[in-house]
């Protein structure tokens, strides 16, 4: 197995954004936001269907094969914990929309600390609705700690 470099493309991942599954993060997140519930309500702002809410991407998640890119990355599992997670949106998602995204490595050093090294794996995923139009980037830190040295 090649070594992975920043650029390289982890996976790729297609879903629809779901009215069932905005009323789930709409409940986890206790969003009292009509729009994000209420469909008259979404209309009434501007919308075409009620708005999935800030974190609705990490949907994707449930149709990722994690373990695969843990091996690609060629990271030990037991010693991966998940450093930050950040969204930049460009518009509004809302359900019927369908989402294409490709995740990337963009960032890819190993540090030294008192306790051994640490892997900082950053990813990109740059996702795009049926037009092709990039509507939001998540963006994750992967920690990978070391062995001590």
């Amino acid at each position: 197995m090649t070594t992975p470099v920043v650029g390289d493309v982890v996976d790729e991942v297609a879903f629809p954004v779901e009215a069932g599954k905005i009323r789930e993060f709409t409940r986890a997140t206790r969003t009292t936001d009509r729009r994000h519930t209420d469909p008259a309500a979404a209309h009434a702002a501007g919308f075409t269907d009620v708005l999935a809410t800030a974190t609705h991407v990490m949907v994707c998640g449930h149709h990722r094969d994690q373990g695969a890119m843990i091996a690609k990355l060629g990271l030990a599992l037991e010693r991966v914990v998940v450093g930050t997670v950040r969204w930049r949106y460009r518009r509004p998602l809302v359900a019927g929309d369908r989402l294409h995204g490709t995740r990337r490595i963009v960032g890819d050093e190993t540090r030294s600390t008192s306790k051994g090294t640490l892997r900082v794996i950053t990813l990109a995923t740059d996702f795009r609705d049926d037009t092709g139009e990039s509507v939001v980037e998540l963006i994750e830190t992967v920690l990978e700690k070391g062995l001590q040295g």
